[in-house]
C-alpha cells in the first residue's frame, strides 16, 4: 500500500508539474501574463539565438518521440512500474518545456504585425480557440489515461489500468488529430509575428508533422492493424471535412485507444 500511495503522489506531482507548463504554455506563446515570452528575456545575435532556441527545440521533440515510442516503454518498465511510465513522460516532457521557456532567446524582428484592431481581437479569438481546442481534446479521448492519472489511480486501488480503445467521436470523427491542429491554430494565430515566434512556430509544425504522421501513426497501425488503416483512408490528418466524419459503429474490431 505504501508504494501503491507514492506512485499515485507522484502521478498527481506530475500532472500538477504538466498544468503549470501547459498554462504557462499560452502566456509564452501568446507573449501576455508571464514573466517571459517568446518575445521577452535575454538576447543573443541572430546565430547565437537561433542555434540556442533550434537545440531546445530538438531536447523537447527528441524526449518527446523516443518516450513515446512502444520498444522505448518496454525497456523503460524494465526500471520503473507500468503505472508511472506515462506519469515519468509526462514528467520529462513538462521539464523540457521548461527548459525551453527558461533559456529561450528571442528574435524580435517583426514579420507581421496585425494593427486593425478588429482583426488583432479576431486573431486572438482565434489563438483562443486553438488554446481550448488542445484542452478540450484530451477529454474527447481519455484525459485521465493520457496524463497518467487513470493508471496510478487503478494501482492505488490494487487493480489493472483498463486498456483505452479506439474511439473516433466528436472532433475525431473529422480530423485524426484535432489536438495538433489546435496547436497549428495557437501557434500561428498571432497578431504580431516575430521572427523568433515564426522559428517557433515552423519548427513545431514541422516537428508535429513528422511526429504524428509517420511515427505516431505508424505505432497505431501496428497496435490497432485494419480499423485504424480504415481510419485512415477516410479521415484526414489535420483538416476537417465537415459532415463526412466516421461513426465509431462504423469501424468493425475496433479498440479504443488514446492518441
Amino acid at each position: 500500500m505504501f508504494k501503491r500511495v507514492i506512485a499515485f503522489t507522484y502521478g498527481m506531482v506530475c500532472y500538477a508539474a504538466f498544468s503549470v507548463v501547459f498554462l504557462y504554455a499560452i502566456g509564452f506563446v501568446a507573449g501576455v501574463v508571464v514573466p517571459k515570452t517568446i518575445d521577452t528575456g535575454p538576447t543573443a545575435g541572430l546565430g547565437g539565438a537561433l542555434a540556442i532556441d533550434l537545440a531546445l527545440l530538438a531536447i523537447f521533440a527528441l524526449q518527446h518521440s523516443v518516450m513515446a515510442r512502444p520498444w522505448f516503454k518496454r525497456r523503460w518498465t524494465q526500471f520503473v512500474p507500468p503505472s508511472v511510465e506515462r506519469s515519468t513522460f509526462v514528467l520529462a516532457a513538462s521539464l523540457s518545456l521548461a527548459l525551453l521557456f527558461w533559456q529561450w532567446r528571442p528574435i524580435s524582428q517583426p514579420v507581421w504585425t496585425i494593427v486593425n484592431p478588429v482583426v488583432r481581437n479576431l486573431v486572438w479569438a482565434t489563438a483562443a480557440l486553438g488554446w481550448l481546442t488542445v484542452f478540450l481534446t484530451t477529454f474527447m479521448i481519455s484525459h485521465t489515461h493520457l496524463f497518467g492519472l487513470a493508471q496510478v489511480w487503478s494501482r492505488l486501488l490494487g487493480k489493472d489500468a483498463p486498456e483505452p480503445r479506439f474511439q473516433t467521436r466528436w472532433l475525431y470523427a473529422h480530423v485524426r488529430h484535432p489536438l495538433m491542429l489546435g496547436f497549428f491554430i495557437a501557434f500561428w494565430a498571432a497578431p504580431v509575428m516575430s521572427v523568433g515566434h515564426l522559428v517557433f512556430s515552423v519548427a513545431s509544425t514541422g516537428y508535429i508533422l513528422l511526429a504524428t504522421l509517420h511515427f505516431e501513426e505508424r505505432d497505431l497501425q501496428h497496435y490497432i492493424g485494419e480499423p485504424y488503416r480504415n481510419y485512415l483512408r477516410r479521415v484526414p490528418a489535420f483538416v476537417p471535412r465537415i459532415g463526412r466524419g466516421v461513426k465509431v459503429e462504423e469501424l468493425r474490431g475496433e479498440t479504443e485507444v488514446a492518441h
